[in-house]
């Protein structure tokens, strides 16, 4: 089975094709300005040139046309015909209580995908775009969506539920949901196959560090709770987003410096973060080299990054009665030895000693960087959401092709 994965947003769609009678990856690419006569179509076939072209692309229909015509091109293309594509799998950040799993697209699916507009205003728009796109061009195959909060669904009440009048969560659906699911899944299970542990019987705590971040406390194999809340905004300080902080300077900030909703929501999520802190530096490769230069801004941006996650794990550690695991993955958490030290040399009061020339040696292969008498080990693993949401495809879609008795 070919399985197309999608992940559309709102002028934009990145895509991959895997083969999954081997997990290989077919090619990959991504169209962007979706909506102007100067899209772009980036596309790279497994092993071979990256292909660019730039043309008129209206809407995301035209986008899912062009991608399905590159993909049996007799020179570019990696498959023979548009029937070789067998099912598609889309990312969808926002499935609120409704979905604990991925599951196979209908009408209540789509509508309920819909429901979920605002809570995720900025994501769920596009993956129903995307979704209905893929319909329009390839009515007969099987869809399936798989949600970045449904790994989340396990936590618990106590984990979940926001110390607030009970109404805006019976009536509104106010309470933390989580978010990187996909992510937290795939290199918690990833780490208990290397370890050679069942994931089941481990106290493990994943670190999802790129300009968006989130901490995942795993316990007995489920998300026991997580940094992200209700919104990607709750949690770790991040890119350009806040994080965590005393809801109340939401009213004082719109009070002082006369700012309507929409500008406040924006300063949070776009003006904020490490962007803030550092005077206009949201990268982190370019913090921690400006600091290393002086740069006392990009220093102390650095440092409360740093504090933040190191609290979270802390905290989640207290949370499971301890921890045996450490992960980190994504941008960041994948590719910052710098940062994972300054976490991890701070963390000894858990059990966890850092092998230096593990950590900082360069690699993109999966690697435990804790030393050999370590209590808790700690891994880098690169994280791989397209496969996961391949994996989950193949799984429904080979349920709905299969004849039932």
């Amino acid at each position: 089975m070919n399985i197309l994965v999608i992940n559309a947003g709102s002028s934009s769609l990145k895509y991959q094709v895997f083969d999954m009678t081997n997990e290989s990856v077919l090619a990959r690419g991504k169209v962007e300005r979706i909506g102007m006569e100067t899209a772009m179509l980036t596309h790279e076939p497994t092993g071979r040139p990256e292909l660019r072209e730039v043309s008129e692309i209206l809407d995301h229909t035209s986008a899912i046309r062009r991608v399905l015509r590159i993909l049996i091109d007799p020179k570019e293309g990696v498959l023979r015909s548009i029937e070789e594509v067998h099912a598609a799998g889309h990312r969808v950040v926002h499935g609120g209580e409704a979905f604990s799993g991925s599951v196979k697209v209908d009408d209540k699916v789509k509508e309920e995908i819909k429901r979920l507009f605002d809570l995720a205003p900025l994501h769920n728009p596009g993956a129903l775009t995307g979704i209905l796109a893929v319909e329009a061009n390839l009515p007969d195959i099987p869809q399936v969506v798989v949600f970045d909060t449904a790994f989340h669904q396990t936590m618990p009440p106590v984990a979940f539920r926001y110390p607030i009048p009970n109404v805006f969560y019976r009536k509104h659906g106010v309470r933390r949901y989580g978010f990187h699911g996909t992510s937290h899944q795939y290199v918690s299970d990833r780490a208990a196959d290397l370890i050679g542990k069942p994931l089941e019987q481990m106290k493990m705590i994943t670190c999802h560090i790129g300009n968006g971040g989130s901490v995942t406390a795993i316990l007995d194999g489920k998300s026991f709770d997580t940094s992200m809340g209700m919104t990607p905004l709750e949690g770790l300080m991040m890119g350009t987003r806040s994080g965590d902080i005393d809801p109340a300077i939401v009213p004082f900030a719109m009070d002082k410096e006369d700012l309507s909703l929409n500008e406040v929501n924006s300063m949070l999520n776009k003006h904020s973060g490490l962007f803030a802190v550092s005077g206009g530096m949201g990268d982190m490769r370019e913090i921690i080299e400006a600091a290393g230069e002086g740069d006392r801004n990009a220093k102390l941006a650095f440092d409360m990054y740093e504090y933040r996650l190191r609290k979270y794990i802390g905290s989640y550690a207290a949370a499971m009665n301890g921890i045996d695991t450490l992960v980190f993955t994504a941008g960041v958490g994948e590719n910052s030895a710098y940062l994972r030290k300054a976490v991890c040399d701070k963390l000894t009061f858990l059990g966890i000693q850092l092998d230096d020339n593990a950590n900082e040696a360069r690699s993109r292969d999966d690697r435990r960087i804790s030393s050999p008498d370590s209590r808790v080990e700690v891994w880098v693993i690169p994280t791989n959401e397209e496969l996961m949401i391949a994996r989950d495809t193949f799984r429904e879609a080979s349920k709905a092709l299969t004849p039932q008795a």
